[in-house]
């Protein structure tokens, strides 16, 4: 099995997920870079690891051997990313290198999509049409967004989409995350403000139908996030963009009530501007459907918000623990 992204926030998530359930023939590839994400791959099992440069000339060399599966997280996340050039590169051009290899090899390839694909949600966050003129109507609003639209869009026209399996994640939250910066969940640099001045700064509402901290997000824990992605990656039947998200829609001040909560404090929130540059591209709701998931299969009960968080911040943040810690 290839892991790529296999350090990351979800790739190594994953890993964990696959080792507790006694899988660690696995070759992991990342980008270490100059951050802390090699901490995630410490305490987890796999065969080998290699730079994601150096991936493709391994694949055509026959070093790797084959592989049954490909689980490819490996992308720059980033939705602030302005280097409209290198996202097309490196979320695009390699994923498609990458999927095209694995159908001439035989290997099955899901890979992270991304629910940012949808922009606004004005006409819905529906993953049932996969066909080339219901993906041509959406308008992602940042160069990631587009990077991953590129190919689903490639992927349809070329026929082949049926024969992967892509996962528009939705707001995904857990352990793991900590080297993401400015791309961290609420959860995490809430956390921090907390411990820091006891008090979490939101984004005031400049939309009229939403007061302050009641904007709305499908926020899904990770655990869930990894369970849906190995469920569809090993059911045979299931092909095409499929929506990872909770199915519900909560709002901020929901989620920084249930981690005062989980903290044993009583909320205290302080509202801010949205700045000026991101204002116009903000999304004030967000909820997954997840019928075809469902459909997949897929029956197992989505961690409420309240136990998710309640998991994430007793378990992991608190001790600045990593999925497969002992703890």
């Amino acid at each position: 099995m290839l892991v790529t992204g296999g350090a990351g926030f979800i790739g190594s998530a994953l890993i964990w997920a696959l080792n507790q359930q006694g899988v660690d023939r696995i070759v992991v590839t990342d980008r270490l870079g100059h951050d802390e994400k090699w901490r995630n791959l410490v305490p987890l099992r796999f065969e080998d690891y290699l730079e994601a440069d150096d991936l493709f000339a391994r694949l055509d060399s026959g070093a790797l051997g084959a592989f049954d599966l490909i689980l490819h997280l490996g992308a720059c996340s980033a939705t602030t990313e302005l280097d409209a050039t290198y996202l097309a590169r490196n979320n695009f051009e390699f994923t498609k290198h990458l999927a095209l290899w694995a159908l001439a090899k035989g290997s099955r390839f899901v890979y992270a999509s991304s629910a940012a694909t949808y922009g606004d949600g004005a006409d819905g966050m529906d993953d049932t049409d996969n066909s080339v003129p219901a993906l041509s109507q959406l308008r992602p609003l940042n160069a990631y967004g587009y990077s991953k639209h590129l190919f689903d869009q490639y992927a349809a026209q070329a026929g082949i989409l049926r024969q992967l399996v892509g996962l528009k994640y939705f707001n995904v939250y857990g352990p793991n995350e900590a080297h993401k910066a400015d791309m961290r969940s609420l959860v995490h640099k809430a956390f921090g403000q907390i411990q820091d001045t006891g008090k979490v700064k939101l984004f005031r509402s400049h939309h009229p139908d939403y007061k302050d901290g009641e904007q709305q997000r499908d926020f899904l824990y990770v655990k869930d996030a990894v369970a849906m992605t190995l469920h569809l990656a090993m059911t045979p039947s299931a092909g095409g963009l499929y929506n990872i998200g909770s199915g519900h829609a909560h709002s901020w001040l929901e989620l920084t009530g249930a981690l005062f909560a989980a903290l044993g404090r009583e909320p205290a929130v302080e509202f801010i501007d949205i700045p000026e540059s991101i204002r116009a591209k903000y999304q004030y709701h967000t909820k997954a459907e997840i019928a075809k998931l469902r459909a997949a299969g897929y029956t197992a009960r989505v961690t409420p918000l309240e136990d998710a968080v309640r998991d994430y911040v007793r378990g992991y943040l608190t001790d600045d623990r990593r999925l497969g810690d002992a703890g």
